[in-house]
This record gives C-alpha cells, sequence and structure tokens, in this order.
C-alpha cells in the first residue's frame, strides 16, 4: 500500500516511517520546502514535498503522489509549552488540525485517513472514558477552547472521510518531552514540577512505538472507522506517577502547591490539567484493532525509558 505521513519527521514519525516500510508499505513523507529529509530518505520513504497550509501546493503534490492511505500526524507543538498561553502555542497545531486535515483529505479523495487525536480531551469524570464518552465542554478551561475546538474539527473531516481518529495520550518515547534530554524530565530532575492541588488528574500515556503499531494495525483493516483510545492499559494519577519519576531520576520529591497560588503561575489551563483531567480506556481499540501497548502503565513504561536518565546530561 502506498502510505502518506503527513508529519513523518516528528516524534511518531521517526518511529512510524521504518516501521511501515518494515511490514512492506510504500511510505511517502510529507515534508515543508527546505525541511530536512535526509532522516526520511535513510527510513526508506520517498519524500513529497508541500507546506501543509498550503491548499494548492498539497493539492499538487499529494495528487501527484496519489496515495492509498494518508497517515496524519501534523503537530507544531513546542518543546516546551507556558501553560498560561496554550491557545497561542497551540496556534499553528489547530491549524494543521483544520485547515491541514481538509487539504489532504481534499488533496488524496478515496484513500483512507487515519488521524491524530487525543484521548485527555474528555470530559472530566469518574472512571475511564470509553471512546462514546463527552468532550469537555462543561468549565472548560478557556486556553483549552480553541485547542479542543480544532480538535473536534480534525474529528469531524476525519471521521465524515469515513476514516479513523487515533486518539492518542500523552506521548512519551524517544524525541518527546519526557525522554532523557526531554524538557519534563529536565524540569522534573531539577525538582521544578511541583503536585498542585491533589494532583488528582489521571493520565493516560501512549508510548510513540505504540502509535506507529497502531497505524500499522489500522491499514491493515480498512473497515475500523470513527474513533479510538490509543492509550496504556492502566492511567495513573499524576499524584503516583510523578513521585516515581523523581524517585527514578533521583531528583527531589515533588513539592506540593495549593491550587489557588499555582493559578498565579500556570493559569487555569495548568492547575485543570494537574487535578482533572480523565483517564482513557484502550478496549475498543485491542478488541478492533488486536493491538496492545508496549508498556501497560507508564510506571513501567518510564522504569524502562529512563532506567539510565541520571547520568545523562540535563
Amino acid at each position: 500500500m502506498r502510505v502518506l505521513v503527513a508529519g513523518a519527521t516528528g516524534v511518531i514519525g521517526e518511529r512510524m516511517v521504518p516501521l511501515l516500510t518494515a511490514v512492506g508499505h510504500e511510505v511517502l513523507g510529507l515534508a515543508r520546502p527546505g525541511s530536512g529529509t535526509a532522516k526520511l530518505e535513510a527510513a526508506g520513504a520517498r519524500v513529497v514535498v508541500a507546506d501543509a497550509l498550503d491548499r494548492d501546493g498539497v493539492r499538487r503534490a499529494v495528487g501527484k503522489a496519489a496515495p492509498d492511505a494518508v497517515v496524519n500526524m501534523l503537530t507544531a507543538i513546542p518543546a516546551e509549552i507556558d501553560p498560561r498561553h496554550l491557545a497561542r502555542d497551540f496556534a499553528v497545531t489547530n491549524r494543521l488540525r483544520t485547515e491541514g486535515t481538509r487539504n489532504l483529505i481534499e488533496a488524496a479523495r478515496g484513500a483512507r485517513i487515519i488521524s491524530q487525536g487525543l484521548a485527555y480531551a474528555y470530559q472530566p469524570g469518574e472512571g475511564m472514558a470509553e471512546e462514546d464518552a463527552p468532550l469537555w465542554r462543561t468549565g472548560t478551561p478557556g486556553q483549552f477552547v480553541p485547542v479542543l475546538d480544532a480538535l473536534a474539527e480534525l474529528e469531524r473531516l476525519t471521521t465524515q472521510a469515513g476514516g479513523l481518529v487515533l486518539r492518542l495520550g500523552h506521548l512519551y518515547g524517544p524525541g518527546s518531552i519526557y525522554a532523557p534530554g526531554g524538557s519534563f524530565v529536565r524540569q522534573a530532575r531539577a525538582g521544578k514540577v511541583p503536585l498542585v492541588g491533589g494532583g488528582n488528574a489521571v493520565f493516560s500515556f501512549t508510548h510513540a512505538d505504540d502509535v506507529a503499531t497502531a497505524v500499522a494495525a489500522a491499514l491493515d483493516k480498512p473497515d475500523v472507522n470513527g474513533v479510538l483510545n490509543i492509550v496504556d492499559d492502566r492511567p495513573e494519577p499524576l499524584r503516583r506517577w510523578l513521585p516515581e519519576l523523581a524517585a527514578l531520576l533521583r531528583a527531589p520529591a515533588p513539592k506540593r502547591a495549593p491550587a489557588a497560588l499555582a493559578r498565579l503561575a500556570v493559569g487555569s489551563w495548568g492547575v485543570a490539567f494537574m487535578n482533572l483531567l480523565r483517564g482513557a480506556a484502550n478496549t475498543r481499540a485491542r478488541l478492533h484493532l488486536d493491538w496492545r501497548p508496549r508498556y501497560s502503565s507508564v510506571s513501567e513504561g518510564f522504569a524502562a525509558e529512563l532506567r539510565d536518565a541520571p547520568a545523562q546530561a540535563a
């Protein structure tokens, strides 16, 4: 199958392109004009040059490539995000999720569409969220509203085209903020990530390799559409996994900060992020894609990924 990967040079793309090539797909990597393509070519992909936000350029390049499937992993998320200015930091990503998705679908009519969504945008509540649980529309922090609107539009466009949205948890693995040199790990090592409020947010994590294997499985199952949570088996509250991470890094234990005080530093979204997020269930993905996460929980994943992190430079 000829598979176009949009976002092929990102954290997920760098894990996905070699896997899709290895299992026999002809992989095309969408790259912006002037961006580095050596890694893509080394991984066995053919480069398709276009800016995802250039409608005419995408139509020409993708139309000529004629892919059988499009894997949309387009984001432009900064390495470090200021939670007080989430909407600003996600502005380009929001455009990629709306305009970019629309451009890809229009340019590749008839192709199977697989897009990246988020599994931590559910309305806060008890228990793990299944895919039909409502998204966060009540009491949503203002900074998260445009992000959520863009995600909803991405899902609408993808499902309307008969495609599949993979709702991902908090991404970890090589190149992510949770990698040994990643921004979150650096901050945690320095004791700069406090437990705000009760640290009650429940995090579903997703390893980058698990996204790659889920996409490979979805390409083999063209009748699976709609939305699926691609997350680990056992979501964990922040109050549990953050101290475990600090101990693994031999870092200071996280300090506690009252929510009212922390709101001055991280805003309403930062406080909500640490206290209100709801974990997600992967039951349907396991069933419909015959897919399994690499690590059952982030505790297992961090132990494997960061075991040698204390010896590395921050």
